[in-house]
């Protein structure tokens, strides 16, 4: 079988009929979180009720209701469990047609598509205190409604909104040009990521994970815990597991077939882990996520 990248997405998010996936999401009681990953789509949460922990790139904070996160194409981000808290959230992942990112007009060049490119950054976190947030949220509540809607007649009201939500941002001064000059401390360790995404199925040592990066294993390990919220074995057991959870729906493969396909060699180590990340066994994921 060959080795999917899971920490850049390979997930189909959205296609040219329907440029857009909409996510109706709750942690950690739908899934235990989301591990540090990127994908070639635009991103917005809006957070419904609750909190919890992002990382988008170099950036940590906490979500609370009412917030906005815009994630532009190929940040790495997270979502972990912030303590005892659950967080309620919208979410849309679209591409960059429903921008007109394509077009051949001055919008779509001075405006668009140097955010797809990196060349311009977009503000991450957008909450109440913003001097725009009226007209943000009410904008955002608009595109979800549009997307849970599904038609496409909504479509087309989406694109309008989509659009009047990056206006918004441009005439507030969160639309701004990208530093280039150094890369962040999430960028360095990129190699390293993709290493475990290719990777992850395999045995692999923090001492390889250095390697790629070109550091020491001890500052390597203090950068990654850093830029990912957990440390590397962690990171890599989080995504084992998170291709463990996907088989479970969608193979009938027994838990050992499940923990070898996904790189656990010990099925008690595999059993212990899963129960750790998503709080309940195999057998109780698989019969409480049938469809």
């Amino acid at each position: 079988m060959n080795s999917k990248s899971y920490s850049e997405e390979k997930r189909q998010h959205s296609s040219k009929l329907v440029p857009y996936s909409y996510y109706k999401c709750l942690i950690p009681d739908f899934f235990a979180g989301v591990p540090m990953h990127w994908h070639s789509e635009f991103e917005i949460n809006y957070i419904l009720e609750g909190s919890a922990e992002f990382i988008c790139s170099d950036e940590h904070f906490v979500s609370n209701q009412g917030d906005i996160i815009i994630i532009p194409p190929n940040m790495l981000h997270s979502i972990s469990v912030h303590g005892e808290y659950r967080q309620l959230y919208d979410t849309i992942v679209f591409s960059g047609d429903m921008l007109g990112v394509d077009s051949a007009d001055r919008c779509a060049a001075e405006c668009v598509r140097p955010i797809v490119t990196g060349e311009y950054g977009v503000k991450v976190h957008i909450t109440p205190e913003h001097d725009y947030y009226s007209e943000l949220k009410t904008t955002a509540e608009n595109i979800f409604s549009c997307a849970k809607g599904n038609s496409p007649q909504l479509d087309m009201l989406m694109k309008s909104e989509l659009l009047r939500l990056f206006w918004l941002l441009e005439n507030s001064g969160d639309i701004f040009r990208a530093d280039k000059k150094e890369l962040g401390p999430s960028e360095l360790l990129r190699p390293a990521f993709e290493y475990i995404s290719d990777n992850f199925r395999e045995n692999i040592t923090v001492e390889q994970l250095a390697q790629t990066v070109h550091m020491s294993k001890s500052y390597f390990m203090d950068r990654f815990k850093a830029a990912a919220g957990v440390g590397a074995i962690e990171y890599v057991n989080q995504l084992r597991i998170k291709c463990a959870c996907e088989l479970l729906i969608s193979k009938d493969m027994t838990s050992a077939q499940t923990a070898f396909e996904c790189g656990f060699r010990n099925l008690s180590n595999f059993n212990r882990q899963f129960r750790r990340i998503t709080g309940c066994t195999p057998k109780e994921y698989r019969q409480n996520n049938k469809s």
